[in-house]
């Protein structure tokens, strides 16, 4: 495919991401809580994926521990993310879910032993820094901290660690991948739902409809864009464009849903954009990312 179209396709997807809040809280406002929308959602998902995980299975024969912790970490980030966005500010969820550098950078010395030099540890300390504004500066310790920023935090440090999963176990097809994380949120999903987390609402059947085509039409699509556009698009490029997600929801959150920042949160977002950027702009091909030992 030419760059161009890769390029569209990258930017589309992550508009889309940045647009996601508003079906989710429109389908809330119908009266279906968090936990039963993304069951019903990532199970649609998973009708249609898990065909492909047991055709494909001699593709990722012995990648299955790997694959399982990959649908275990993208799957609660998933499922994180969307509890957080549902119930909580879009500006602020956004602002803290993307910490993503962060523990790009942190992990990446952990597993693969990446250098961390003056450009990258100015990054990670302007981003936490950041994030400490949003969370209200030294307020935070008087009980400012939410259940809703936990989960924003959580999906970020979970969806960070999947990120390096997917670039550590390149033998595994990223279709499969992607197939492993959205089915391991509608498994979690599934056990939330047994556990009578959330109520199952009594909503009409269309309603249902909704949320289905909201997994297949919204989710998928924008999953396999993003992952596309990332597998064909150099590294650090594909980084600077997906922080559009971010752009699209703050502005449209404001425009749209009414949302406010103070002065502190911010100069806080700003700073974990511009962390973000710098990040981004270093970031070197995926040809080059270590592995994990299977050993």
């Amino acid at each position: 495919m030419k760059p161009s179209y890769t390029l569209l396709i990258l930017v589309a997807a992550s508009i889309m991401w940045g647009l996601s809040w508003l079906p989710l809280k429109a389908l809330n406002q119908m009266g279906i809580e968090g936990i039963p929308l993304t069951f019903i959602a990532y199970g649609a998902i998973t009708l249609l994926l898990l065909p492909l995980l047991i055709v494909q299975r001699e593709r990722w024969r012995g990648e299955g521990r790997w694959l399982l912790l990959i649908a275990m970490l993208g799957g609660y980030a998933n499922i994180a993310f969307t509890l957080a966005m549902i119930y909580g500010e879009v500006v602020r969820v956004m602002v803290l879910f993307y910490l993503l550098p962060v523990w790009g950078v942190l992990g990446g010395r952990i597993f693969f032993g990446e250098k961390i030099d003056a450009a990258r540890a100015m990054a990670v300390i302007i981003a936490l820094t950041g994030a400490f504004l949003v969370l209200g500066g030294f307020n935070a310790f008087d009980g400012r901290i939410t259940w809703i920023d936990g989960l924003a935090l959580s999906a970020s440090i979970t969806f960070g660690a999947n990120n390096l999963l997917f670039r550590a176990r390149q033998a595994a097809p990223v279709p499969i991948k992607v197939a492993a994380m959205l089915t391991g949120c509608f498994v979690i999903a599934t056990v939330l739902v047994i556990a009578q987390i959330q109520p199952w609402p009594e909503s009409a059947s269309t309603n249902w409809i909704y949320v289905a085509l909201f997994g297949i039409g919204f989710i998928l699509v924008a999953t396999t864009g993003t992952q596309w556009g990332v597998t064909h698009m150099e590294a650090g490029r594909a980084s600077i464009i997906i922080i559009l997600e971010l752009v699209t929801a703050v502005i449209s959150a404001m425009l749209i849903g009414g949302e406010t920042m103070n002065t502190m949160e911010i100069m806080g977002g700003l700073m974990i954009l511009y962390a973000a950027v710098i990040e981004a702009r270093r970031t070197e091909p995926e040809t080059n990312a270590g592995t994990i030992n299977a050993t």
